[in-house]
């Protein structure tokens, strides 16, 4: 699959609607335009934080760790 087509694919994740009705209320006035943009945003930072944690107890090297970070980066997930 290419990396457009990736990108272009989602899937739909249910949240309770006082939880979505909070996250509205939050991005106003900011730079996000919906509340799933801010969710994907949100995920996105802590996913890859839980990846790197997990790479750092995995016992992969340093220079490993640092090739998948960037790996990550290019493809838009950190």
């Amino acid at each position: 699959m290419t990396e457009q087509r990736r990108k272009s694919r989602y899937t739909t994740v249910s949240i309770p609607v006082s939880l979505y009705e909070r996250i509205q209320k939050l991005i106003e006035g900011t730079g996000f335009t919906s509340v799933s943009q801010f969710v994907t945003y949100v995920l996105r930072e802590v996913v890859a934080e839980m990846e790197e944690e997990k790479l750092k107890s995995s016992g992969v090297s340093e220079e490993e760790k640092r090739e998948i970070i960037e790996r990550l980066k290019r493809l838009g997930y950190i």
